[in-house]
């Protein structure tokens, strides 16, 4: 076969467009990290100054258009067709850039009507337009898998036009992706708040302010030397940060911990290489962390893009619950720890390989460690508090005249004595997690105990076993109104009910009975 008879069928861009992503909201993710690339080559360039890169993004729900666009490069009039026209031809490079693939910008065809691109270099007085028919597309894809064959070069120049128009502001220089027309089942991407919540984890931005820590982030990977890169997205003007905070909060929205600490660990390969480092939020780790909380899992990030989502390392804990007790990022740094296509992982290689074995060691060993016994510590001290409860309402019903007789008292104490071997059992258990507890895990039972200053159950007074029979009041000698054969009718009734029905219905019963008879 002659290489000139090889075609490509209009399903591979079928693969590379509406086939390739889950979550429509990638086309952000997609489009700004083509817009950081070219924002570092400004710098590089002298185009731009340090932080005077910018990557805007606007929403028009009534038009039902997205617009991003940076202040970057620009792609040159002369190469402008040849960069966008052909497909998987990038000139960037795996390990310096963070898209290189060069089919990322294909993905707003998706999603939309019309994707247009527009751009201008600095010095050039030309605005050059790529116009793409993303509705016609999708049509002759549809028709190509019914039976009418199209390769993928006949749609791509069915739908593609390309246009330049003469500007005067040669100081000008933008990239500009306009999506126009938005399809009605991807509504989602015009909607701010979705749009920014996915933007404040995904995107390459700095932490806000009210995140105690990041300044320990930033000073470790001074420390390490690695570049955090950040840049400055705003969403219709809104700046966007990432979005992580010190509060935790249950599925109610209050608050019921804290990150007080955030301890760090980085990770070398065999040749004293770092390949990879993250940073991971300490609390008392009382349950997993629930779903409100969005910052909530260990999040996987290459050049500070997030790879996947909030799941992406949860496969590396022996337990699927063990990513959500915690609160982290773990940077990659091997320039061999490719993003896939999807930009959901790693490609499969031996660089791959040896993060799994590491970080599936550290999570397994020292983490596991510290959610677990951490839990164990929380629930041990839970029964203690449970124990102090008990004994404090019975001795409350002893003062108050509660008891209904004697096997109503014997019944509550015996109650009250198996909380206490429990508590005891806790205590036990808690001095033996202390006794084996590394300094990390030292931490967090200190913020527990902390938190929670509680006597021991050995300074507890337990209550009398075998009182005085002066001592045993009747709760029917509340009823002083009523004869001693009526108080002892309703004393038969009330030790009835009491072996009938559990003890909290029974107390309601009773205690209803006796407004009743007041």
């Amino acid at each position: 076969m002659d290489k000139t008879d090889y075609v490509f069928g209009a399903n591979i861009l079928e693969n590379l467009t509406t086939g390739m992503y889950q979550d429509s909201k990638v086309i952000y993710r997609e489009y700004i990290q083509n817009s950081c690339d070219q924002i570092d080559k400004a710098v590089k360039d002298g185009i731009l100054k340090p932080g005077e890169g910018t990557i805007k993004i606007w929403l028009d729900h009534d038009q039902r258009t997205i617009v991003i666009e940076d202040n970057a490069t620009g792609i040159p009039a002369t190469s402008f067709q040849r960069t966008l026209g052909n497909i998987a031809d990038s000139d960037k490079k795996i390990g310096e850039d963070k898209g290189f693939r060069g089919i990322g910008r294909l993905c707003g065809l998706a999603y939309c009507k019309q994707l247009v691109f527009e751009s201008c270099c600095l010095g050039e007085e030309t605005v050059s337009i790529m116009l793409c028919d993303a509705k016609k597309m999708r049509g002759l894809i549809e028709e190509n898998q019914r039976g009418k064959k199209h390769t993928a070069n006949e749609v791509l120049h069915a739908i593609n036009r390309f246009e330049q128009k003469k500007t005067n502001n040669s100081d000008s220089h933008f990239f500009r992706v306009k999506l126009i027309d938005i399809n009605p089942e991807n509504t989602d991407l015009l909607d701010f708040q979705k749009v920014k919540d996915y933007l404040s984890f995904v995107a390459p931005v700095p932490y806000q302010n009210s995140f105690y820590y990041r300044s320990e982030v930033y000073k470790h990977a001074q420390y390490l030397g690695v570049r955090l890169d950040e840049y400055n997205i705003t969403l219709d003007g809104e700046t966007v940060f990432k979005k992580f905070s010190t509060i935790l909060k249950d599925s109610a929205g209050n608050k019921y911990d804290d990150i007080f600490a955030v301890h760090f660990k980085d990770f070398y390969d065999a040749d004293r290489e770092l390949f990879a480092w993250m940073w991971v939020g300490l609390s008392k780790f009382q349950k997993a962390i629930p779903k409100i909380n969005q910052m909530r899992g260990l999040r996987l990030r290459k050049e500070n893009i997030q790879i996947g989502g909030e799941d992406s390392l949860q496969k590396l804990f022996k337990e699927d619950r063990g990513n959500s007790y915690f609160v982290g990022e773990v940077f990659a740094v091997n320039k061999d720890l490719i993003p896939n296509s999807q930009r959901d992982y790693f490609n499969e290689n031996m660089a791959r390989a040896e993060f799994e074995r590491e970080l599936r060691k550290y999570f397994n060993e020292e983490l596991h460690k510290i959610y677990y016994d951490g839990s164990a510590i929380n629930s041990a001290y839970k029964k203690i508090d449970t124990y102090e409860k008990k004994e404090a309402e019975f001795k409350e019903k002893e003062n108050s005249g509660s008891f209904v007789n004697k096997g109503h008292r014997d019944s509550e104490l015996n109650v009250v004595l198996r909380s206490k071997k429990d508590a005891q059992d806790a205590q036990v258990r808690i001095e033996k997690l202390k006794d084996k507890a590394n300094d990390l895990m030292q931490k967090v039972i200190d913020r527990i105990e902390d938190e929670r200053p509680k006597t021991v159950i050995k300074a507890t007074n337990p209550p009398d076993t075998n009182p005085p029979k002066d001592k045993l009041g009747r709760r029917t000698d509340r009823l002083s109104q009523y004869s001693r054969s009526d108080r002892k009718l309703i004393s038969k009734i009330f030790d009835i009910i009491l072996r009938a029905a559990d003890r909290e219905t029974a107390e309601r019963i009773i205690s209803s009975i006796e407004e009743g008879l007041q």
